[in-house]
């Protein structure tokens, strides 16, 4: 079993220790996060952030557990809390021997002279519960161990600052029944064996650090509901459970069930790698350790979302702590996360369950936390649906679930065509896709303040008509495959291609970012017009790959993720800090995007066919996963150098995206290189979408 490690030179370091994160999850959108330090930094973080209405809802119940370990005759506090006066106290940082990951669960180690005392951290799938594991690996004699419950009931999005509701704290059987307030969702701690002593009192003024740094509310209050105590002997282990559930963790009402929770996990983990295993036989046994990591982390994105007709309902959360499930985030994740990994019903129930939410051709862009309903206001992500079904038939080659979609993807196509929300609508002179009105953002470069829209682009985008071409060629592939007339896609890929040539900036030697818009042609230079060579399918020349590739490679590149805007230009940000605002401009206008990473080293291969070249783009990316979240990959970094990872410290595409890459530059017997599609013949279109 492999582990990611830390020691002292980075734990005892209370600065260093802090951005370092992890992040449990249970499959249903609930999750435990925090720091290595045990300092609180952020609003997300807590022991058990419960989904009260799957996958949504996310509610925070428990905070911590504040520990403190009785060694002769005195007290030695092992937590570690930054306070809104400045005062760091206590400091249980520097007794942390190591922190590391057990496969993808978090493991503290406190060394104190000859006494050593591990925790671990992880969740049951499929329930809003958490467990945490105390045991006293070595120590001379007995100790006794004083764990402080510090509870909430908020909005994960929320803070709760000058708390003042009374909770209802009761005891319950080996534990605790805890009610923030009437009509609130309990929360249940249970500890077999331990004494459990009631509380009733606020700690208030706990500093969240990232908070500050995004110009947002930064203190926050917790109520001390209760005291667990223990009496370990060396060897031996207390677990504390906390649930929404009263009989959490029980199986036909028998508490020995709990006992083996770890087991569960453990078993879970092995599923994911044997999946990965059977499905990379060759690739498993030779793919660098951070591979096997990404392939665990993809599964804290899955999750269920049972719909009224698909009670097996799946869909994947954009990216922890503050995302939602995104339709288009979906779409782009769903082959690196599902097929790569081996686990292609996966892949099948998510595409299922997003057909049902087609509407007017178009995908959600999200699903509302709090449960609302879907909100549709994207371009693309339809569109990338046709590249996820696509890479699913060539995964499985089920045609049975070909003829099933097959409809709802002929219906996006007919409402492109004739135009749908937002004035998105082919344009039936060029046959390209036109989309925005004032006011609205419609593509992934989507940041929005106020009635500010950062990047409209409105008009053609480039990326939308790369992807509106491959879903023409994905059409007449599979309108071969089912024995349906494919001339339409034939003759449409044609025409596209042919248009897609007015993306050509002859004096800038690469791609318009926009065409048609309100002030013309848009000629800034972004990372959008490299998918008009990593996607499946080109409609651009040899030398115009090279050259998008080219100029990508010397303004965009760097070590995770490509620049959303050349730093050439006026408009460049460098760095993703700062309020709302702030951040917000500096989004999608410089800020690196590690997602776009796995799509360079694509697209480098396919021009170049240099296979060890290709990969070495993608090495950064296994140092990035032990930089801010433990064995996953943020969502976003600094453009500027050292290019500091940012955001979202687990972000769906990242991980899915870099795992999709890393396969298919390894596994390819040759580059995929793709000319622009000339021949109209159905024979000579199917030989050259289906030579992979």
């Amino acid at each position: 079993m492999s582990e990611s490690a830390y020691g002292r030179d980075r734990l005892g370091d209370a600065a260093a220790a802090t951005k370092l994160e992890w992040l449990v999850t249970n499959g249903i959108g609930g999750f435990a996060s925090g720091t290595a330090s045990g300092a609180l930094t952020r609003r997300y973080h807590g022991l058990l952030v419960a989904s009260l209405r799957p996958p949504v809802g996310r509610t925070l119940l428990l905070a911590k557990l504040a520990e403190k370990i009785e060694l002769d005759g005195g007290w030695v506090a092992l937590d570690t809390n930054r306070w809104s006066s400045g005062a760091l106290s206590p400091q249980g940082h520097l007794h942390l021997e190591s922190f590391r990951l057990d496969e993808t669960v978090p493991v503290w180690t406190w060394a104190i002279g000859d006494t050593r005392l591990e925790k671990r951290v992880w969740m049951e799938h499929g329930e809003n519960t958490t467990y945490v594991e105390y045991r006293l690996v070595a120590a001379r004699a007995p100790v006794k161990l004083s764990l402080t419950a510090l509870v909430n009931h908020r909005d994960a999005h929320a803070l709760t600052a000058h708390g003042g509701w009374n909770a209802r704290i009761e005891p319950a059987a080996d534990g605790v029944r805890i009610e923030a307030y009437d009509g609130a969702t309990p929360l249940w701690l249970f500890a077999p064996g331990t004494e459990v002593r009631l509380m009733h009192d606020w700690y208030r003024g706990f500093a969240l650090a990232l908070e500050t740094e995004r110009g947002l509310d930064d203190a926050e209050d917790h109520l001390a509901a209760a005291e667990i105590v223990a009496r370990l002997a060396p060897g031996e282990a207390v677990t504390v459970t906390a649930s929404t559930r009263h009989n959490a963790g029980l199986e036909r009402g028998l508490p020995i069930a709990r006992a083996f929770a770890l087991q569960r996990r453990r078993a879970h983990e092995k599923s994911l790698t044997d999946a990965w295993k059977k499905a990379q036989p060759r690739l498993s046994r030779s793919a660098p350790e951070w591979v096997r990591r990404l392939v665990l982390a993809a599964d804290a994105f899955v999750v269920e979302r049972q719909i009224r007709g698909e009670p097996q309902g799946r869909s994947i959360i954009a990216g922890y702590p503050w995302f939602s499930d995104w339709g288009r985030d979906t779409m782009i994740a769903l082959p690196g996360l599902a097929l790569t990994t081996g686990r292609t019903e996966l892949a099948r129930a998510i595409l299922s369950t997003f057909a049902r939410f087609v509407d007017q051709g178009m995908l959600p862009n999200y699903f509302p936390d709090q449960g609302e309903s879907p909100t549709y206001n994207t371009a693309d992500a339809a569109l990338w649906y046709f590249q996820a079904v696509r890479a699913y038939f060539e995964a499985t080659g089920d045609r049975k679930f070909l003829a099933e979609v097959y409809p709802v993807l002929e219906e996006i196509g007919a409402w492109y065509e004739r135009g749908t929300r937002f004035g998105i609508v082919m344009d039936p002179d060029d046959s390209l896709i036109q989309a925005g009105e004032p006011g609205v953002q419609l593509t992934w470069m989507d940041a929005k303040v106020d009635d500010w829209v950062v990047t409209p682009r409105q008009g053609k985008p480039v990326e939308i008509n790369a992807l509106w071409y491959n879903a023409h060629t994905a059409m007449a592939m599979f309108a071969e495959k089912l024995g349906r007339p494919a001339e339409y896609y034939e003759d449409r890929v044609q025409r596209v291609g042919r248009s897609f040539a007015r993306y050509w900036n002859a004096e800038a030697g690469c791609l318009y970012d926009v065409l048609d818009g309100p002030e013309d042609h848009d000629p800034s230079i972004r990372p959008n017009q490299l998918f008009s060579v990593s996607l499946p399918d080109s409609p651009l020349p040899a030398d115009q790959r090279r050259a998008v590739l080219e100029t990508c490679g010397r303004l965009l590149v760097t070590s995770h993720g490509l620049r959303s805007l050349a730093p050439t230009d006026l408009r460049y940000r460098g760095t993703y800090a700062g309020d709302r605002r702030a951040r917000d401009g500096a989004y999608h206008q410089g800020t690196a995007w590690t997602w776009l990473l796995p799509h360079y080293a694509l697209a480098h291969f396919r021009v170049y066919g240099k296979r060890e070249r290709a990969l070495a783009f993608l090495e950064p990316l296994g140092q990035l996963i032990g930089a801010l979240g433990v064995a996953t990959l943020p969502e976003v970094a600094d453009g500027d150098s050292p290019f500091t990872p940012r955001g979202c410290i687990a972000q769906a595409w990242s991980v899915g995206e870099t795992l999709r890459a890393w396969h298919a530059i390894s596994a390819a017997k040759a580059p995929a290189t793709r000319a622009r599609t000339r021949p109209a013949t159905r024979a000579r279109l199917r030989e050259r979408v289906g030579s992979r």
